[in-house]
């Protein structure tokens, strides 16, 4: 099943880093050998870009996708999309999370805000809401008050954390961006993750590699399952793949 890969799509924690927020040298090594084939490398994560930009730079990486998708960025500070969640779904979502009693994180254009709300919600750019809870049952419950909910998606970045931004914003919609900018199609994109916000790259891309730390339904979806990401998991689909 060996394809003409020309951009790979990594997701950073749980893929990319460590637990300890490391990139492996073999990993380094990997990424490095994939761009001097002329391979884009894509970072594509659910963090802000004031806690990823960092290991993109450290890694010479040309494209940053943050917040799940919500913000594409060139390395050189160009904002080339950005799609924000209405001020009054992130009203909606404060609502809940002081009724469910969960702790909970606020992404904004400019600042991340973890366990607390600012006074003045409508006064900001909203890129993602985070609860996070402390049982499946829990998360369970949040899961169905937001069911019905629109103009929203809903993913995680661990099994007991739920992730909410605008409706359409997903890494796999970034990365068709990039894709347009670049010429190349989704069926020359290797993605890579490990949780439910990597999903739709994983699914529609040429090549979709599960972690071997990966929730069971990401790896139900992957066309491939690599180690995980303390044994050198994106390095070893690298070199399988590309």
């Amino acid at each position: 099943m060996k394809k003409d890969i020309r951009l790979i799509a990594l997701d950073m924690d749980g893929t990319l880093l460590t637990d300890d927020q490391q990139v492996t040298e073999r990993t380094k090594q990997a990424i490095q050998m994939a761009r001097e084939k002329g391979i884009e490398v894509v970072i594509s994560t659910g963090r802000h870009y004031s806690t990823s930009a960092e290991v993109a730079k450290a890694l010479d990486i040309h494209y940053l996708i943050t917040v799940n998708g919500s913000e594409i960025w060139t390395m050189t500070g160009e904002l080339i999309a950005r799609q924000q969640l209405d001020p009054s779904i992130i009203a909606r979502l404060v609502e809940l999370k002081e009724e469910h009693g969960t702790w909970a994180w606020m992404s904004s254009t400019e600042n991340v805000w973890r366990g607390e709300v600012p006074e003045d919600i409508a006064a900001h750019q909203w890129l993602k809401f985070g609860f996070d809870t402390e049982t499946m049952e829990a998360r369970d419950r949040l899961m169905e008050a937001l069911a019905d909910w629109e103009d929203i998606e809903l993913s995680n970045s661990s099994p007991t954390n739920i992730e909410v931004n605008a409706i359409g914003v997903n890494k796999a919609a970034a990365i068709e961006v990039i894709g347009e900018r670049i010429g190349v199609s989704m069926g020359q994109v290797m993605a890579v993750g490990d949780s439910l916000n990597d999903i739709k790259m994983i699914e529609q891309a040429g090549i979709g590699v599960a972690m071997g730390n990966a929730q069971d339904t990401v790896k139900e979806v992957a066309d491939w399952v690599t180690s995980d990401n303390h044994q050198h998991g994106v390095a070893k689909a690298i070199e399988e793949w590309v």
